[in-house]
């Protein structure tokens, strides 16, 4: 068991497009939903979309921008758009400068062979939490595949957000083993991409309560 799991496992609906999709997200009990500003995702938003989305939800969901090796004036351009409330950094972006925004980030490790998270931890001492990805070469995220959950060590000092192939039909098991600060889940809600469906949602957040209650 992760030692910084809480009472609640939060969950995080990322990869939204559209306002309504943030405010289902949020109807069904997401704590924070994701915007993606990578030009190469289909999910990707730009900075007028995310405005949009993030004026229509309600109070107290957290809105979380995603970048991966974005030029720092593209970073900087979008947050003076954009009201975001975490950043997210799902490349290879090194400490240095994800803290140079001066704003609270979580930062992304796809789980390579040989990734070590404690050494990592301490790299990225200033990020609120990991969010642990599957690895695929040549694809920073959303690839749909689970990895090996027991690969996360026991106790980390840091926040951990899983993500990474989750969906309605394993999302119990995947709190229940690991117990994480979080969960993260894309493709995993979705009818097409970029749009989310709504059973697939409600499911999921039903499994990630369901396991919270065991």
């Amino acid at each position: 068991m992760n030692t910084k799991s809480p009472t609640r496992t939060r969950a995080k609906i990322c990869g939204i497009t559209r306002p309504a999709d943030g405010v289902l997200a949020a109807e069904y009990g997401a704590d924070a939903i994701g915007l993606v500003f990578f030009a190469q995702s289909p999910r990707a938003v730009s900075g007028e979309q995310a405005r949009e989305v993030i004026a229509a939800l309600p109070p107290f969901v957290t809105s979380v921008g995603l970048f991966v090796n974005a030029e720092v004036a593209e970073v900087e351009r979008i947050l003076a758009e954009v009201p975001l409330d975490l950043l997210q950094f799902h490349g290879d972006e090194t400490p240095e400068y994800c803290r140079q925004f001066a704003r609270p980030y979580i930062k992304a490790v796809r789980m390579a062979k040989g990734v070590d998270l404690a050494a990592v931890s301490l790299q990225y001492a200033e990020a609120k939490a990991l969010l642990v990805d599957s690895y695929q070469k040549g694809v920073p995220g959303g690839t749909g595949h689970t990895f090996d959950w027991a690969r996360i060590p026991q106790g980390m000092d840091k926040p951990i957000i899983l993500a990474g192939g989750l969906g309605p039909d394993n999302i119990e098991q995947a709190v229940r083993q690991v117990r994480p600060y979080a969960v993260d889940v894309s493709s995993g809600v979705e009818a097409a991409r970029g749009i989310k469906d709504a059973d697939r949602i409600a499911a999921f957040m039903r499994g990630v309560n369901k396991a919270d209650g065991e």
